[in-house]
């Protein structure tokens, strides 16, 4: 099969879907692997390890999504959806419960659309969003501590304290994948951190890795909001399956908040989980809503390309072999968790959670997909 890697267009994304490690494992099992001329410089990987590792280098980007099976790290931008095509697999970061536009277009243009965020285990472990979850979340700390500084919009708070004065207080919505790896950092960097989940089995597990240096809490709407109107840094890490995030802290409840405290919502490339935030950019990250600083940037991951480049790959790369040997139909026939990960196919909303973020039908893939 041709698998095309396109360069990615998205405002500062620096990373690549796919090492020269997995050209040269494509490339080995006799596959065409088409990759757009400086894909990979973002990330560190220059046009010649590529070809080194028997990858065609294209000079277009119309050249690498010429292939049939395109792999990508972000969804389509809008100069991009012209490319999208009946006999096109899209492999890629999708989101597509928070895009109305975009999940139009692939209705329209018709190819087949697996995200990587619904490719689901039968453990419901979500192999493929995991990896770029855990830089997020532990990103959104890091992150969160430089806008806290005064000269970066914040109150000036130092988020671990001194000796003799009280350290930040560290909010955190939601205890999956984002939040686990946030409580780590936050917590290992001195701060009194305060973390919600609607699951006790989960806050168990949490308090007991984290020795009982944390504050577990049930999530329920009082006590969010007493912590939001204390919170020096609020994080939202809350994930619904393919689905669009609740919005569990109100634009009431951002009001409470001290000004210059800071709010990172990592949901917000599902819609956020926080009323008042909405995607922002690398080049454009923050805004102010009642003098509460604002980080949304929808690509969190894109600023550390090196390590997100090399996480991300060594989780998809063997579904794109999958892909790449058989063919989309057969393997999602045969992995369960990649049928998962269908969202659109032949013009139709395959996953509920899209259907549902949008009032639109959802088809059954094995209506559409004979078995074998």
């Amino acid at each position: 099969m041709i698998v095309g890697v396109p360069k990615e267009i998205k405002d500062h994304e620096y990373r690549v879907a796919m090492t020269p490690g997995g050209v040269h494992q494509l490339a080995g099992n006799g596959h065409r692997v088409l990759v757009e001329t400086g894909a990979g410089e973002g990330s560190g990987f220059s046009d010649e390890q590529y070809e080194r590792a028997g990858a065609e280098i294209v000079p277009a980007a119309a050249d690498a999504w010429s292939a049939p099976l395109v792999v990508k790290v972000k969804e389509p931008q809008p100069v991009e959806y012209d490319f999208l095509r009946p006999d096109l697999t899209l492999f890629t970061y999708l989101h597509l419960a928070a895009d109305e536009g975009l999940t139009r277009e692939m209705m329209v243009r018709g190819p087949t659309g697996i995200a990587y965020e619904t490719v689901e285990l039968p453990n419901g472990n979500l192999p493929l969003l995991t990896p770029m979850s855990e830089v997020a979340g532990r990103m959104a700390v890091q992150v969160g501590a430089h806008y806290m500084e005064k000269e970066n919009g914040g109150r000036g708070k130092l988020l671990g304290g001194v000796p003799g004065v009280r350290p930040a207080d560290v909010v955190i919505i939601g205890g999956g994948v984002v939040g686990a790896n946030a409580v780590q950092v936050a917590s290992g960097m001195g701060a009194q951190v305060f973390v919600f989940d609607i699951s006790l089995d989960r806050l168990r597990y949490l308090d007991e890795v984290m020795h009982g240096r944390l504050v577990t809490l049930s999530s329920n709407p009082l006590s969010i909001a007493e912590a939001v109107r204390r919170a020096d840094l609020l994080i939202g890490a809350v994930l619904i399956k393919g689905a669009r995030a609740p919005k569990l802290v109100t634009r009431q409840m951002v009001g409470t908040m001290t000004p210059g405290s800071v709010i990172v919502d990592v949901a917000v490339d599902q819609g956020g989980c926080i009323e008042t935030t909405h995607p922002t950019t690398h080049s454009d990250p923050i805004f102010f809503v009642d003098g509460v600083l604002h980080y949304c940037v929808a690509n969190m991951p894109g600023a550390v390309p090196r390590t997100s480049t090399y996480a991300l790959s060594n989780a998809t790369l063997p579904y794109v072999v999958k892909l790449a040997e058989v063919g989309t139909d057969t393997a999602v026939r045969a992995d369960p968790a990649l049928a998962l990960g269908v969202n659109t196919y032949k013009g139709k909303i395959i996953y509920p959670g899209v259907a549902e973020a949008f009032d639109l039908e959802c088809t059954p893939l094995d209506t559409l997909i004979s078995s074998l």
